[in-house]
């Protein structure tokens, strides 16, 4: 089952990977003044700067090199996220449309950009509030890639979200190094930079996949606009973890279906949660029984519907959860531990429309 619903996250939210990959890197006190201070002058700089690199993946005994390339140009930004090795996947963002190439999947997935961020600064904006969740500060100065760096902490205060580290050049506040870890500290996942450039200007080839496409299925994964049905829409948590409020709110079609889905999007100001509610195919076929045929008299058995998926996953960094209510398929996954996800899913009810939570 865990293997089904990661497969099955993988379409819901086909390329969160490279959100969730490089999400480790907060947005944005004397010294938490000018901790915070730096975090918005890495956003600033990871917003506005060219930049090409190469860094080391490492999570779960596993290192990942890969490449990532952002350009800025005329008030128009073009980024590419390349695996170097591993699966070959590669992410192009061309303003607000995202393409992944998934050689290991012969799948290329295109759909629309929600946030304008760049792949290594994709978190919303770090409000006053957050500080009532997390402890930010200063550490001391050290070197990184030959370079002087500040160290941030940024320190969960309850198990329901993770916390980051991170070492930002001297110079540019650009991220050299960079960790996600568990409410005990404990590194989960961590991204260092084994060459960072950022050149005045960057050559288009340089923004042009490589990845071979023939024989690959195309899937355009779009929003649904209003496409979801009034009682599809009206499902939301009806509790959250502290700091945790709705965000955003929408509709998509799945890849792979044709059935729309509700997605929700609920954050504490770092952490962000995703919920899709998706309803049952109305031609799904029933569980056989043992003397269910198929129509014109074969013997053989009726197609058996596949189960509802329930359960926990691990998808990258953070986790899914997925499980049934109401008839609805409901999963919940961010960069987030377990329990919060499983909290949230559990919550979630559907409401009359003058009844929908604000939060």
């Amino acid at each position: 089952m865990t293997l089904r619903l990661r497969g099955r996250v993988n379409w819901l939210v086909p390329c969160a990977v490279a959100g969730i990959l490089i999400s480790v890197m907060p947005q944005a006190c004397r010294a938490a003044d000018d901790a915070r201070e730096w975090l918005e002058k890495m956003n600033d700089a990871l917003a506005t700067r060219n930049y090409d690199g190469t860094f080391f993946h490492l999570r779960d005994g596993r290192v990942e090199t890969m490449r990532i390339v952002h350009r800025v140009r005329g008030g128009r930004t073009i980024e590419r996220l390349l695996s170097l090795d591993g699966s070959g996947r590669e992410f192009v963002r061309n303003n607000e449309e995202l393409t992944c190439y998934l050689p290991d999947q012969h799948t290329v997935l295109v759909e629309p950009r929600q946030d304008h961020g760049p792949f290594l600064g994709t978190l919303p904006t770090f409000g006053t509030n957050v500080n009532q969740f997390y402890d930010i500060e200063a550490q001391s100065e050290t070197h990184v890639l030959g370079r002087a760096a500040r160290v941030i902490a940024v320190n969960p205060k309850d198990q329901y979200r993770f916390g980051y580290r991170l070492w930002l050049d001297e110079k540019t506040a650009m991220p050299l190094k960079t960790q996600l870890c568990d409410p005990q500290g404990h590194v989960i996942e961590q991204i260092l930079f084994a060459r960072l450039d950022m050149p005045d200007t960057i050559p288009d080839s340089d923004l042009t996949p490589a990845v071979r496409t023939e024989g690959m299925r195309w899937v355009r994964q779009g929003a649904g606009g209003d496409s979801a049905s009034p009682a599809l829409s009206a499902y939301r948590a009806s509790q959250l973890p502290p700091g945790f409020r709705l965000t955003a709110s929408g509709t998509q079609t799945l890849g792979g279906t044709n059935l729309p889905a509700t997605q929700t999007v609920y954050s504490d100001g770092l952490a962000t949660v995703s919920v899709f509610v998706e309803s049952p195919p109305a031609d799904a076929p029933r569980d056989a029984g043992p003397h269910d045929v198929k129509p014109g008299g074969d013997d053989k058995p009726a197609p058996v519907a596949e189960p509802p998926m329930e359960g926990l996953a691990r998808v990258g960094s953070g986790f899914a959860f997925s499980t049934v209510i109401q008839g609805h398929q409901v999963t919940a996954v961010g960069e987030v531990p377990a329990q919060t996800v499983e909290f949230i899913a559990h919550s979630v009810k559907a409401f009359g429309g003058s009844e929908l939570p604000a939060h």
